[in-house]
């Protein structure tokens, strides 16, 4: 399933300041975050399809760069953004 154009701007939008500010990392964290929740419901019932493993794995090391590209900028931003996604549990 795609993220809609809508559910996009909802997520920049809670993120990112504006609707249009796609390049926020908060924003694109935010993003990542609600693929990965998708494709991990999506790997719960669908064990063997590989390729979406794959693509998970890829978007759990972007977000991870991102995570760590704030953190290394603003750390009170880092613990913000942790504690809005829930991330850590």
């Amino acid at each position: 399933m795609q993220v809609t154009a809508e559910k996009k701007k909802e997520i920049f939008k809670e993120f990112g300041g504006k609707e249009t500010n796609t390049g926020h990392a908060e924003g694109q964290i935010a993003l990542f975050t609600h693929r990965i929740n998708h494709l991990t419901e999506h790997l719960k019932e669908n064990k063997k399809d590989y390729s979406a493993e794959l693509s998970l794995i890829k978007m759990v090391g972007k977000r991870r760069a991102l995570l760590n590209y704030i953190a290394g900028k603003d750390v009170f931003r880092y613990r913000n953004i942790i504690k809005t996604l829930g991330l850590r549990k």
